[in-house]
């Protein structure tokens, strides 16, 4: 299994990102996360500055689409094989800009993917 970024993270444990990172954690899934402030959910650090994440394989979102808008180019320079959409955060228009750069899309529940063991690799 390859490095998952949860992208909305949150040091908030009733948060959806807060569950997914204690969940892929427990999957020993190698987990990175971005959110806007700092802190550590179940050993991983989340960052403030999407500099520090490289060969990232799937980007899972927790921003709503408008939050999404100033992050399209910082997750299509990181060059993911699959960018999960969770409830909430669909987006047709970055889809489009995904799939332009070969990204793959995937619309889905990120805590249902891993819970009924369909997260896998693509």
């Amino acid at each position: 299994m390859q490095k998952t970024l949860v992208i909305g993270a949150s040091l908030k444990t009733h948060r959806y990102s807060y569950m997914v990172i204690k969940r892929l954690v427990e999957k020993s899934i190698e987990t990175e996360a971005f959110g806007l402030k700092e802190g550590v959910v179940h050993g991983v650090q989340i960052k403030t500055n999407f500099s520090e994440f490289e060969n990232i394989h799937t980007v899972t979102l927790y921003l709503n689409p408008k939050r999404q808008i100033e992050y399209y180019n910082q997750i299509i320079n990181l060059a993911p094989k699959r960018v999960i959409f969770n409830p909430g955060t669909e987006n047709p228009d970055f889809y489009k800009l995904l799939r332009q750069k070969g990204i793959e899309v995937e619309i889905a529940c990120t805590l249902v993917l891993l819970g009924t063991d369909q997260y896998g690799e693509l």
